[in-house]
C-alpha cells in the first residue's frame, strides 16, 4: 500500500517561508510524477504544483515565483518551498501521487498565514 507522510506545516506571518516535505513508501518513487495540492475552508481542492519523474515542474499561477517544488529520489520525498506566503495561502497541503489512474494521498499538513 502506498503511503504518503507529509510533515513541515506551521503558522508563519506573512512574507515567511516554509518548506513542506513528503515522503514515500511502499513505490517505485523515481518512476513517477509527484504533486502537491492545497483546500482551504469551504473551498475546492485545487492543484498548485507537479514535477514530473525527470524533473520538469509547473505551477498554478497564484504560487509561480513564490514556490519551488522538488525532490530527491534517493530519499524517496516530495518538497514544497514556499516563499512570500500571503494569508491566500491558508490551506491544508496534500501531497499526491497519480498511479496508473489510482490517486493517492497524504494525511495533509496545515499552513496557517497570519499576522
Amino acid at each position: 500500500q502506498v503511503q504518503l507522510v507529509e510533515s513541515g506545516g506551521g503558522l508563519v506571518q506573512p512574507g515567511g517561508s516554509l518548506r513542506l516535505s513528503c515522503a514515500a513508501s511502499q513505490i517505485a518513487f523515481s518512476l513517477y510524477a509527484m504533486a502537491w495540492y492545497r483546500q482551504a475552508p469551504g473551498k475546492q481542492r485545487e492543484l498548485v504544483a507537479r514535477i514530473s519523474r525527470g524533473g520538469t515542474s509547473s505551477y498554478a499561477d497564484s504560487v509561480e515565483g513564490r514556490f519551488t517544488i522538488s525532490r530527491d529520489n534517493a530519499k524517496n520525498t516530495v518538497y514544497l518551498q514556499m516563499n512570500s506566503l500571503k494569508p491566500g495561502d491558508t490551506a491544508v497541503y496534500y501531497c499526491n501521487i497519480p498511479i496508473f489512474g489510482n490517486e493517492y494521498w497524504g494525511q495533509g499538513t496545515q499552513v496557517t498565514v497570519s499576522s
